[in-house]
């Protein structure tokens, strides 16, 4: 029986992107969050390259 630790997360990354004042940052369903960023596209960027890690 493989441990609970072993298991793959089973639940899909789904990341979206958030403004806060004149910042942005990206954030996963599994709890990640990237940097805060002015550029949108840059957040955008982290939540694309977001795998899950």
């Amino acid at each position: 029986m493989p441990h609970q630790d072993d298991a793959p997360d089973p639940r899909p990354h789904i990341t979206t992107t958030t403004e806060q004042g004149p910042f942005c940052t990206a954030r996963c369903t599994c709890g990640w969050r990237g940097p805060a960023r002015r550029a949108r596209s840059q957040a955008r960027r982290d939540a694309e390259n977001h795998t899950g890690e």
